[in-house]
């Protein structure tokens, strides 16, 4: 076992999925089960620091979700809003320091303000870090990223050259994260669903078949344990144990 094998990941990373499913199973409208999965999120960010995780990253609306329903859409912006207005204080108090990601051009602008404000009003906070995507897809990103790279390039401000592998991180919407160590997607879906693409690379994946709204701080310290035993080589080989066996005995005697 490597000796990441044994440390419990800092930065987890949740694709929130099932709220409408959960709230269809229980006849009501899928905006129900996005006000549960909200209650959900307050619980899991409160549960982080019992399980040492430092920086929890959630996937609250996607680039692809402006495809729903205007009346789901619209439904989602207020609940934006309304969960920035309700938590900001108990935010502030718990420690929780506040990021928004993903391209705020298509929110509106008093949403927008109300995230700027919480990302300063908790600006000083440590203790945990939770980081919204919001209308957010990981090649979006990307490609902004690279627009403003290009845009460095061609002011001379960087060299093409110098380009490599560890410098588009510090274009990219993530830049003052660490990469994941794990993602979770609830809900029974084994897809990535263009999350956090390039941080990812070498995350460990949990899909799990709770739907979020039903996703406790137990089930969440679950799998944040299981984390620990599994071996984090990173391209690397582990040296195997090898059994003594008549063939491995004869090839060490030879």
């Amino acid at each position: 076992m490597s000796e990441n094998a044994q440390q419990g990941p800092k930065h987890v990373a949740v694709i929130m999925d099932g709220n409408g499913r959960w709230a269809t199973m229980r006849g009501r409208p899928r905006l129900f089960g996005h006000h549960a999965g909200a209650k959900r999120v307050k619980e899991i960010v409160r549960a982080c620091p019992d399980v040492d995780v430092k920086y929890l990253t959630i996937f609250a609306f996607s680039t692809e979700n402006w495809k729903r329903t205007q009346t789901e859409v619209s439904g989602l912006m207020k609940l934006f809003r309304r969960y920035i207005l309700r938590e900001a204080n108990d935010l502030l108090a718990e420690g929780v320091r506040v990021h928004f990601i993903g391209d705020r051009a298509r929110l509106d602008t008093k949403l927008v303000k109300m995230m700027d404000q919480l990302e300063l009003l908790t600006s000083a906070n440590s203790k945990v870090h939770l980081t919204i995507a919001l209308n957010y897809g990981g090649r979006d990103e990307v490609a902004r990223a690279t627009k403003r790279l290009a845009a460095d390039v061609q002011a001379g401000a960087l060299l093409p050259g110098d380009v490599d592998e560890e410098t588009l991180p510090r274009y990219l919407d993530t830049h003052f994260l660490p990469d994941p160590d794990l993602v979770i997607r609830t809900s029974g879906e084994a897809r990535i669903s263009n999350f956090l693409l390039w941080q990812s690379a070498y995350a460990e994946y949990e899909f799990i078949d709770t739907l979020w709204p039903d996703f406790t701080k137990d089930i969440f310290a679950d799998v944040v344990a299981s984390y620990g035993g599994r071996s984090r080589r990173f391209g690397g080989v582990s040296e195997p144990t090898q059994a003594s066996t008549p063939l491995t005995k004869a090839l060490t005697e030879t």
